[in-house]
């Protein structure tokens, strides 16, 4: 069940009247930036995907040891 356009204007009256324009301002503004910042990291490491830096690619070279050989 949403909310129709009257139920949103009160609430919005009511948010306005609890922040406040200038703190609401503040709030929009830091809420705009992280999601600014989100979505370049998700750039970022799409981009790093592409250019073949993704973890699968990377080769690990290993040594297996025989443990029971020492103990005899």
């Amino acid at each position: 069940m949403m909310p129709g356009p009257f139920e949103l204007i009160i609430i919005l009256v009511i948010v306005l009247l609890l922040f406040g324009g200038k703190r609401l301002k503040n709030i929009g503004g830091d809420l705009g930036g992280a999601i600014k910042g989100f979505k370049k990291s998700m750039k970022d490491g799409e981009n790093d995907k592409l250019d073949g830096k993704d973890a699968k690619d990377e080769i690990i070279e290993a040594k297996v040891v025989d443990s029971n050989k020492d103990s005899k």
